[in-house]
């Protein structure tokens, strides 16, 4: 969980939060390559997760990745396939609504 004033992400709530600057590891995909990348996440479009690596940025279809996410001190399953929205409707659509995509 990540606390802040007035503000908890927790592995409840994710879907309805930003996801830029969480790190994440890509922990299963349809292309073999992607899996084992880490970073930091610094762009989200409808369709694509952008992740910061040692190695530069690198594009990520939502709908082929499941992405393993710290959250303080905890990490959370997203599968991204299922949250193929953009972030901004993402985020009023999920309003807070506990989510089964996430583990």
């Amino acid at each position: 969980m990540l606390n802040a004033k007035n503000y908890r992400i927790t592995k409840e709530n994710l879907a309805c939060h930003e996801w830029i600057g969480l790190q994440a590891e890509v922990v299963e995909s349809s292309d073999k390559s992607r899996i084992g990348l880490q970073g930091k996440i610094v762009d989200e479009t409808k369709n694509l997760v952008v992740i910061e690596t040692r190695k530069g940025e690198k594009k990520l279809p939502k709908m082929e990745v499941k992405l393993m996410v710290n959250v303080g001190a905890e990490k959370v399953l997203l599968d991204c396939s299922k949250l193929g929205q953009r972030p901004e409707d993402r985020i009023k659509y999920f309003g807070g609504k506990k989510d089964a995509r996430m583990q």
